[in-house]
């Protein structure tokens, strides 16, 4: 009895006095309603602003001058694709610094014609069933060097004081040529939508490949001007996958920092090392450094530093403590 007694006291202990309900889903429920609550408000005081993807297609709408100046441009061959060199066309300009010159070495690996590519192959596309613009094509095509430059130069200086009305870019008078209705063809194009398909990979299932697209409008000036907007003009420190001005990727202020100091920012430089080619330089200096950096305990000096300067006793004071010896039990 004693015994039975004592038993029913300790189940008293263990499931009476001492415990109470305890319902875990609620518990559950109401931690994840908290948590997600205060992400939420978390996410709307600190996150970046969520900016659609810049398309041909809202250049084409917003700044109509501009894309037909642009494309003109490419005509003209004047635009910074036209001539920027390997790996997309032979125009030279490559980055060297003395006998390095990787540009050089792996050539032109991404072919880009940015007369044809940007302008007169999309216009065939669009010319089927359109006899006027056919013509248009045909007349340029056949035209000499010479005869499509006074065209070309003529109607981008008659662009300076282009206006837009009724879906259609107006100019002065002038000999152009077949250029304002390939112009206005290419407008339209553009404005639809379909200019942005064929220059992400016509031809292809899977239309991925945005290196047309994106070097067609960074020849205009739609794309620096919304860049510019968002602090993004290359001209300031850091830079970010996603817009805002503050803080960009911290991994990439290194490389940008060095822009920002001799000989990156000189005309003259030293060595050969100047801003003509700072994209090479920051890039052989980077490498230089990680490399330094992994094989820090295989350099002599460098990896002895840590020894001579131990920051990292003051850091781990606790750990390298000297430890007290504990007293000798007294019997």
């Amino acid at each position: 009895m004693k015994m039975l007694k004592q038993e029913m006291t300790q189940e008293e202990y263990y499931r009476g006095v001492r415990m109470v309900p305890y319902d875990l889903v609620k518990e559950l429920f109401l931690a994840l309603a908290g948590l997600g609550i205060f992400v939420f408000v978390l996410a709307a005081a600190f996150s970046s602003p969520d900016v659609p993807t810049v398309t041909i297609q809202q250049w084409a709408q917003n700044d109509p001058v501009d894309f037909v100046s642009t494309a003109a441009g490419e005509l003209a061959g004047t635009t910074t694709s036209a001539g920027y060199g390997a790996p997309y066309n032979n125009a030279g300009g490559e980055q060297t610094w003395g006998p390095f010159a990787p540009q050089i070495w792996f050539g032109q690996r991404i072919p880009i014609d940015s007369a044809n590519d940007f302008v007169i192959q999309p216009l065939k596309y669009a010319s089927a069933g359109n006899p006027g613009l056919t013509t248009a094509i045909s007349t340029w095509t056949s035209a000499d060097g010479d005869q499509q430059t006074k065209w070309v130069t003529a109607y981008t200086d008659a662009l300076a004081k282009a206006t837009y009305a009724d879906g259609k870019v107006s100019v002065a008078d002038g000999d152009y040529g077949p250029l304002p209705v390939m112009m206005s063809a290419l407008l339209t194009q553009g404005q639809s939508g379909g200019l942005d398909g064929l220059l992400t990979g016509a031809g292809h299932f899977y239309q991925v490949d945005y290196t047309k697209a994106l070097l067609f409008m960074g020849d205009g000036n739609y794309l620096f001007d919304l860049a510019d907007q968002q602090n993004l003009s290359g001209d300031q420190w850091g830079m970010m996958n996603e817009t805002g001005s503050y803080p960009g990727q911290t991994w990439l202020w290194l490389y940008t920092a060095w822009y920002q100091v001799w000989p990156f920012t000189s005309d003259t430089g030293v060595l050969g090392l100047n801003g003509g080619n700072a994209d090479l330089g920051v890039v052989v200096l980077m490498t230089l450094l990680t490399a330094a950096l992994a094989l820090v305990p295989l350099i002599p000096i460098l990896r002895d530093i840590p020894r001579w300067v131990p920051i990292h006793r003051l850091i781990w004071r606790d750990y390298y403590a000297p430890k007290k010896s504990a007293a000798p039990a007294r019997a």
